[in-house]
């Protein structure tokens, strides 16, 4: 178990099977017992298995959040306790992306949990016998009473609605059923296949159900229009027994010691929210949130963790990949499975559980040449598996290289427009009526913005190359037909042409003006402009990269980690680097360090409006996402490892490197989270834990997969 930072006990108690509520009905007919008896044989066997697989248990804190994760077999739990005024608690579940939550109504003083005993594997069946997999533990609270809110099982995706809106799809409403002094909510997936369980059971305390004109407690079944209070014994703290299962079918864990390889760091935090995160049918890209594939999230974060993994989780990441390219070949953003699914299918009209796939994103497909490149071209051991990792086929029986080529067509073709006619308009926007399409992905992530910068600037560049690549080592001969082949005949040149994309974003502004916008910028956020203003002269122009174009071509001037991708993927020449470098790592507000990390974003040269939109509460805004800072640490390792720059250019790289892991290692404490924000105290900047502030757009997620990429970066040597 990973060290934790608030205590967990180990449970002394058993586990009784098929408790009330979840227990199987014997009422069977007997064209159904042969089935049945089959199942529970098969629940059996795996749980036996089960006993002889590693366990990942380990729990991280963050401000007024607990998290404690258990993996085990088929069992993977992420359990969150919120503490504070606005009580919570719900487990997701990697199977299914499902989930069960319990909210409470807002206290009039804040509430602390503890976990008393840690979460440990169940098993339970259904009423008709089919297997519920989930966590049983141990909480118990400061408070004296806490009154229900609701509690919600479905989808992990209706659950964050519900959290952040207050609302859920009539269709999964489930009323608690009271019976020995336990609150039970179950009922079957929409569909009917196997859905979802919640018993809380009071070990220390009392069921309090309070109707118009009375007060009763116990067994009395309870209405929706209900009351319902748990409250503690007179000098007692409240203790709860949580039991919360999925019928969901589970996932298949890459165990922790077939993941990582030998170069990995030693970071036991890093290391456990990686293992909970992987599996073998794709990667998540966090907990609790976003318990499921993101194509996105999958290529970077194979990019960067590449020299930490083994081949064969690598290659599992890629094959999760390739196996959800829609037919043209572009790659799915996200993924509606489970009950979600079901929920969609009914809305359009159909009757279906089958997973749905999102491609409205549009820069993961300009991400997988390159990922593939960096392990099939450049990396030793992905070299000598290349041709049997290509000949490998997907469920559907499509071999890989067919999928490969399958993308990297469509990549040639979607970027052919602007290398015959370097213009604007000719390159990749955000697609017809969408806001969003690129990992800015908030509605003002990229501030009105329709040419985003990444894409543009540098993966489609990127893209081009790498598959040049692929197409001079011949690895693709055996997957290219005719017009395939004709299609990457011209990558090289495109590749070429698309250089011309980068100046169309830059940004001018005279010295003296950018002077006044920062003095007014951090007397509006009241922290001290003289660091900044310090590294900006008025009788100097000051350039950047906008984030990106607008519908008519106009740069918004808002500053941007995304210069770290071009260290990460390209060689710009020595100016366009200093240029970069500078606009990132001058003290924010005039650019993006802090004390804490690298800002994400700045809009201290644009409007009043850009700023609001963007400050320290909104999720893509004035905020530290770990995985950009381990983008650009990278991306300086790789820039430093040129021959052809100037030692001026060189000595710059250094000392930002230098003072970019300075920051990094200041907020060790949130390094496997999603995104942090700031406050500001005594001339310095402090975290914040994100979503905790009643401001906040969103939450954090205390086990994001691309912030654990420095498992694969280590600081410089002093």
């Amino acid at each position: 178990m990973g060290a934790g930072r608030f205590g967990f006990l180990l449970a002394t108690t058993v586990l009784a099977v098929a408790t009330a509520g979840f227990s199987a009905c014997t009422a069977d007919s007997d064209n159904q017992k042969p089935a049945r008896v089959q199942e529970q044989e098969s629940v059996k066997a795996k749980e036996q298995q089960q006993e002889q697989q590693h366990e990942l248990a380990f729990d991280i804190r963050e401000g007024d959040t607990l998290n404690a994760f258990y993996r085990r077999g088929p069992i993977a739990a992420h359990l969150v306790l919120s503490t504070g005024k606005s009580p919570r608690a719900l487990v997701a579940f990697p199977a299914g992306n499902s989930g069960v939550g319990l909210w409470f109504q807002p206290t009039a003083k804040p509430i602390a949990w503890n976990i008393h005993s840690r979460p440990r594997g169940v098993t339970e069946q259904d009423q008709q016998g089919r297997p519920l997999r989930g966590i049983q533990t141990d909480i118990e609270t400061d408070a004296t009473r806490l009154v229900i809110r609701e509690g919600v099982l479905s989808s992990v995706r209706v659950l964050r609605d519900y959290h952040i809106l207050g609302t859920r799809p009539d269709q999964v409403a489930t009323d608690p059923r009271v019976a020995e002094n336990a609150l039970h909510w179950t009922r079957p997936r929409l569909d009917g296949a196997p859905g979802y369980a919640l018993r809380l059971e009071v070990l220390q305390g009392q069921i309090v159900v309070e109707r118009a004109g009375a007060n009763t407690s116990g067994k009395d079944p309870a209405q929706s229009s209900d009351v319902i209070a748990l409250t503690a014994n007179h000098g007692q703290p409240l203790r709860l027994r949580l039991t919360a299962m999925t019928g969901e079918t589970p996932l298949t864990p890459i165990d922790p010691a077939q993941l990582l390889s030998e170069t990995a760091a030693d970071d036991p935090r890093s290391r456990n929210a990686l293992a909970f995160l992987s599996y073998r049918e794709k990667f998540l890209a966090g907990s609790w949130r976003f318990d499921t594939y993101f194509g996105r999230d999958t290529l970077m974060s194979l990019r960067l963790l590449l020299p930490a993994l083994t081949p064969e989780a690598v290659e599992a990441g890629l094959g999760s990949v390739l196996a959800r390219l829609n037919p043209a070949g572009e790659v799915a953003h996200e993924e509606d499975i489970g009950e979600f699914a079901v929920l969609r299918h009914q809305r359009e009209g159909r009757s279906s559980a089958q997973p749905i796939y999102d491609y409205v994103m549009i820069d993961d497909d300009f991400m997988l040449a390159p990922t593939a490149a960096a392990y099939l071209l450049d990396d030793a051991r992905g070299r000598a598996r290349a041709e049997s990792f290509l000949a490998q086929k997907n469920s559907a029986g499509e071999r890989y290289g067919d999928l490969l080529s399958r993308n990297f067509a469509w990549v040639a073709a979607a970027a052919a427009p602007f290398a015959q006619t370097p213009d604007r308009r000719h390159l990749i926007t955000l697609k017809p009526g969408k806001q969003v399409g690129q990992w800015r992905d908030s509605m003002d992530g990229l501030g009105a913005g329709r040419y985003a910068y990444d894409v543009n600037a540098v993966f489609v560049p990127a893209a081009l190359t790498a598959i040049t690549r692929f197409v001079d080592a011949g690895l693709l001969k055996p997957y290219l037909n005719a017009d395939r082949s004709k299609t990457l005949s011209g990558t090289a040149h495109s590749a070429q042409r698309w250089q011309q994309a980068a100046p169309m974003f830059e940004v001018e502004i005279a010295g003296a003006r950018a002077q006044a916008a920062i003095t007014d910028y951090a007397k509006t956020l009241q922290v001290d402009a003289t660091p900044a203003l310090a590294t900006v002269q008025a009788q100097q122009a000051l350039q950047f990269n906008a984030i990106a174009l607008d519908q008519t071509g106009r740069p918004i001037p808002i500053l941007h980690s995304d210069d770290g991708f071009a260290l990460l993927f390209l060689d710009p020449p020595p100016a366009a680097l200093n240029r970069a470098v500078d606009s990132m790592m001058r003290p924010f507000p005039a650019g993006l360090m802090t004390d804490i990390g690298l800002l994400v974003a700045n809009p201290v040269y644009g409007d009043a409006r850009l700023q609001q939109q963007l400050g320290r509460n909104a999720y893509h805004g004035t905020v530290v996402w770990a995985w950009q800072q381990a983008v650009l640490a990278a991306g300086l390792n790789r820039q430093l490892g040129r021959n052809d720059l100037p030692e001026a250019t060189r000595a710059r790289l250094i000392q930002a490197r230098t003072r970019l892991w300075t920051a990094i290692d200041n907020a060790r404490d949130v390094r496997t989270s999603e995104l942090w924000s700031w406050s500001y105290a005594d001339g310095r900047y402090q975290v914040a834990p994100f979503g905790q502030s009643g401001d906040d757009q969103d939450e954090s997620n205390a086990a994001q997969l691309w912030s654990t990429v420095f498992l694969a970066l280590q600081p410089p040597a002093q």
